[in-house]
């Protein structure tokens, strides 16, 4: 079967409908679109944020899901957005460990949530002062921690920051 293509004079309301899908809690169909817009424009900056949320959204604790939102950091044109966003895909990947549970997954993610610190801080260079949202993550990223008890992993029977 052959997709088809989205005009060009729908791509707005098209990205308004793939917000609607993420806010129905549907990021399959919120992709789909985000996918369909960037068919008719590659470069289009919203629909590619719009895309990488969605497949945060459907984040299970796998890390393949982590590659494939990735892949499109490239597509943003600014320092910071690429640098947040890959921030978040690391917070939204913890998260996902936390929801699931089981062995180790607070150990998993401390180590995202502590990558996704890392973004976080070399996206505040890039930003504004009137954006705050890097800033704001990490305050939720180290009140994740704290919430949850969350420690690095041990090495040789030491804590292991940053390694």
């Amino acid at each position: 079967m052959q997709l088809k293509a989205l005009r060009a004079t729908a791509v707005d309301a098209a990205l308004e409908r793939a917000r609607h899908y993420r806010l129905l809690n549907d990021p399959e169909n919120a992709e789909s679109i985000c996918l369909d817009i960037l068919q008719v424009d590659p470069g289009h900056q919203k629909a590619t944020v719009q895309l990488i949320l969605a497949i945060t959204d459907q984040f299970d604790g796998g890390t393949g899901q982590v590659e494939r939102a990735r892949l499109h950091l490239p597509e943003l044109t600014s320092n910071y957005e690429r640098l947040y966003y890959d921030g978040l895909i690391c917070e939204r990947a913890a998260r996902s460990f936390l929801k699931r549970g089981g062995r180790d997954s607070g150990i998993t993610a401390w180590q995202w949530l502590n990558d996704a610190m890392q973004q976080y801080e070399k996206a505040e260079v890039f930003g504004t002062s009137e954006c705050e949202d890097a800033m704001l993550r990490w305050n939720a990223c180290v009140r994740t921690i704290d919430k949850h008890s969350l420690l690095p992993p041990l090495k040789d029977n030491f804590v292991v920051y940053g390694d």
